[in-house]
């Protein structure tokens, strides 16, 4: 009896603390390229994996690279996990080596992506930090918002008076203009980041939409291009894009 109770305690462990692994149990590689991202001028050879999830086996609840040097050392990176994951090579740090661009989208409704960029020059992965800038948005009285974005001198005002009945039926406003309480505009975090050619070498666009009310309440997209030097990236052109030019183009003090 007493063997009895000690070998259902050992199972009782063996599966307490058996490493999750997903749903399925059964990583499977996705992809596979040939690219040197080392610098040795030979091409490595990267195969992405991932684990499904029983439920939907398009989505991979946990992804990684595995990356088989030149002289037969292996590297790996883990990533988020999301549908449709891949990778891409160009040099964004201008240190004459390839970087690599991971991206899987969340499948959300709006349309994130979940992203990573890596440099593994000389077999050492390292980190790459993506942009960003900081944007604060907010109604204002009279049907009127105010974006101020990182890098733009002057706020941008959206005339909102077309939306004036459906942000009265929400309680946003009173019919006379005034704001029931202070409400800030909605900020996505950057849904979608391209890898562009600029004047001195490859950077990175980035789309970030801003919505009113609620998500569907579109009222535009910032597009940012950065390009990377000296540790950092640099903004080098921020451009609003309303969704409707007539009325949402406008910069405050114009």
């Amino acid at each position: 009896m007493r063997k009895s109770i000690l070998i259902l305690i050992s199972v009782m462990i063996c599966i307490g603390f058996a490493p999750y692994v997903g749903a399925t149990g059964k990583p499977s590689a996705i992809l596979e390229y040939k690219h040197d991202v080392t610098g040795d001028g030979q091409p490595d050879n990267l195969i992405v994996y991932g684990v499904p999830i029983k439920e939907n086996k398009n989505f991979y609840q946990e992804v990684w690279v595995e990356i088989e040097q030149s002289n037969g050392q292996k590297l790996r990176i883990d990533y988020e996990g999301g549908f449709e994951p891949k990778l891409d090579f160009r040099d964004l740090n201008h240190d004459g080596i390839d970087d690599i661009l991971f991206s899987s989208a969340t499948g959300g409704s709006g349309g994130l992506n979940n992203y990573a960029l890596h440099t593994v020059a000389n077999g050492k992965v390292q980190e790459i930090d993506l942009p960003s800038l900081q944007i604060d948005g907010y109604f204002e009285e009279d049907f009127e918002a105010v974006i101020k974005i990182e890098g733009l001198k002057k706020p941008i005002l959206l005339d909102l008076w077309n939306r004036k009945k459906d942000y009265l039926s929400l309680g946003l406003y009173q019919e006379n203009g005034m704001l029931n309480e202070p409400t800030e505009l909605m900020i996505d975090p950057i849904a979608v980041y391209e890898i562009i050619p600029l004047k001195k070498g490859y950077g990175l666009k980035g789309y970030r939409q801003i919505s009113g009310a609620y998500h569907a309440d579109r009222l535009g997209t910032v597009e940012t291009q950065w390009y990377y030097t000296k540790g950092k990236w640099t903004p080098v052109e921020i451009k609003w894009v309303p969704v409707t030019p007539r009325n949402l183009s406008k910069v405050k003090g114009e």
